[in-house]
């Protein structure tokens, strides 16, 4: 039979990062002389963090800028949210998270991360969940950001798992539609409407049943 590989996005899947990082974004954006709202940072799910800059100073802020002071930026909003992760721990889990993580290891399935974030590593760490994940796929071993499939797609490599054995598991559009064009089982954390096009719609985790990840490592 064909072992099953499961790949897990980090920010609003295990974790929810996304509140720091609207953080360190709405603080440079203050500096900057301009507001950052939550609507606008919808815009920035599953979005690389130099993309996520791009979409503050042009389409937001609307100012003008040199490449120094780009690259500077994208440095400081880093160490702003460095500072503000600084503290997370296993609380930051996000509910029955744990549940799925233990149930797959303890039928030994390949268990991968394959996020956008470069902070990816760190963040398991200071939560406690990195000894769960055979593999790692951070924005730091990919060229190409969601919704290219890149960085699934290494982690099935990684895994020695075939694409279409894999299940993915993202809160984003462009990360269900990387999953989607890897050939992987898709399935959306979060509004339904949103991720529709996922094969497979939970509001978290607490709705995902054993008898449903059986089902999967079965497929």
């Amino acid at each position: 039979m064909n072992k099953t590989g499961f790949i897990f996005d980090l920010d609003g899947v295990i974790v929810d990062t996304a509140k720091y990082h609207y953080l360190a974004w709405k603080k440079l954006a203050n500096d900057l002389g301009f507001e950052f709202t939550k609507e606008q940072n919808e815009l920035f799910k599953g979005v690389s963090r130099k993309r996520c800059l791009e979409i503050l100073l042009n389409d937001i802020g609307k100012i003008n800028y040199t490449q120094e002071q780009f690259d500077s930026w994208m440095i400081e909003k880093n160490e702003d949210y460095l500072e503000f992760i600084s503290n997370m721990n296993s609380s930051e889990i996000l509910p029955d998270v744990p549940k799925v993580l233990n149930y797959l290891k303890e039928k030994e399935i390949p268990i991968a991360l394959g996020s956008a974030s470069k902070n990816a590593k760190p963040i398991l760490e200071k939560v406690g969940l990195l000894n769960y994940f055979q593999v790692v796929v951070d924005g730091t071993h990919v060229a190409k950001a969601k919704p290219d499939p890149e960085v699934f797609l290494i982690a099935a490599k990684q895994l020695k798992v075939n694409p279409e054995n894999c299940v993915v598991f993202e809160d984003a559009v462009a990360g269900v539609e990387a999953a989607n064009a890897a050939r992987m089982t898709s399935i959306g954390i979060g509004d339904q409407n949103i991720l529709s096009h996922a094969k497979y719609n939970f509001t978290d985790f607490t709705k995902i049943s054993i008898q449903f990840i059986n089902k999967l490592i079965s497929n």
